[in-house]
């Protein structure tokens, strides 16, 4: 039997599957999902980066650029890491990102270059210039296919010109509308890969915001849900066993309609039906826990969300084991009136994030 480095671990399976449980080696690996928060450089690209520019709102200076790229690469290190998990995320789902080329330098860290990451990034339309991306360690995924799939979405009479633009139209082609009332925004990014020899789709999304209030646009994160669930579906048809993970920031929790009805997204795992959803993090929200802080009311905008084939009680194959945020004491504000809320920039310092990591764990049985 071949023994991994690091990444296989010895479980007591009592945490698993009950007390009488053998100990067992397990293979675990971690994927995440971190909202990078507005990671631009200094450099004047032809998008709406003029406030993160030397000159701009921001003052942003190669300095500030790069206390924030050691302070995310900081974050990425440690996500999931514990006791029995030692090593980085395998795969990293990211957003507010501005271009390939920051991630390049992300990637580059002193601290993060010998896990050799690879990178999936399409530039999207969104009119502030920011995108999602996928990054993950070339030893042990190895992406196949990856496609950005565009959310056509139109302020007034949304639901109808919705149903003109998006209706099957999940193809490898960035449909190019011109229309005033389209709202530009992320793309879904869906990346299809093997780990270690076991095929995992991942879809990466960022969807779009509460500006001008949660229930004006709550359409267009329904409409987000409903569109990521088109994507799974698709997925599906090619493969029904398919393994499928679907994260990023939602801009809504797990009790909204956009995951609730428009992905369909269950609290329990026995409520999961044949090409259906799990949502580890509603239970979690109900918990008390949160990845964001909006006037000092928390929530769950930040999910990871797995689908009935990675929930299976047979280890034999990647399964779904376990859930978390990563929020370690470093990252979060300890003074003042922000106290207790993830740590960001400000005029006198360079933070992490306004949002917390969020995690899972596959692990399958080493025979």
């Amino acid at each position: 039997m071949r023994i991994k480095s690091l990444i296989v671990v010895l479980f007591v399976l009592s945490s698993i599957f009950g007390a009488n449980a053998q100990q067992k080696k397990y293979i675990m690996h971690t994927v995440a999902f971190y909202n990078f928060e507005n990671l631009f450089d200094t450099i004047n690209n032809p998008n709406n980066d003029e406030e993160w520019l030397p000159k701009g709102l921001q003052r942003w200076t190669s300095d500030k650029y790069k206390q924030k790229l050691e302070n995310l690469s900081k974050v990425l290190m440690q996500i999931g890491t514990n006791d029995k998990q030692k090593e980085a995320p395998t795969l990293i789902g990211g957003s507010e990102i501005e271009n390939r080329n920051v991630l390049e330098d992300l990637v580059k860290q002193p601290n993060i270059l010998k896990d050799d990451y690879g990178i999936v990034h399409f530039d999207s339309p969104d009119k502030r210039g920011i995108d999602v991306a996928l990054l993950y360690k070339k030893k042990y995924f190895k992406p196949t296919s990856f496609v950005n799939i565009p959310l056509i979405i139109y302020r007034g009479n949304n639901n109808e010109k919705e149903k003109e633009t998006e209706e099957d139209k999940v193809d490898k082609d960035k449909i190019e509308v011109t229309n005033d009332n389209r709202v530009y925004t992320r793309d879904i990014l869906l990346v299809t890969g093997f780990l270690e020899g076991e095929e995992i789709n991942i879809l990466v999304n960022h969807w779009p915001s509460r500006s001008g209030g949660e229930k004006k646009s709550s359409p267009f994160r329904e409409a987000a849900g409903r569109l990521a669930k088109k994507v799974m579906d698709s997925v599906y048809k090619v493969n029904p066993n398919a393994k499928i993970i679907l994260m990023g920031d939602l801009n809504d929790g797990s009790y909204n309609k956009s995951v609730k009805v428009g992905i369909g997204a269950k609290l329990k795992k026995s409520e999961v039906q044949q090409f259906g959803v799990y949502n580890p993090f509603e239970q979690m929200f109900k918990d008390g826990n949160a990845t964001l802080f909006y006037r000092d009311s928390g929530d769950i905008f930040d999910q990871i969300m797995v689908s009935e084939t990675l929930i299976k009680p047979d280890f034999s194959t990647f399964q779904y084991w376990k859930a978390g945020i990563y929020n370690k004491p470093f990252m979060i504000t300890k003074f003042g009136r922000y106290a207790g809320y993830p740590l960001r920039h400000s005029e006198n310092e360079i933070g992490y994030s306004d949002h917390f990591p969020v995690y899972i764990y596959l692990v399958k049985e080493v025979k």
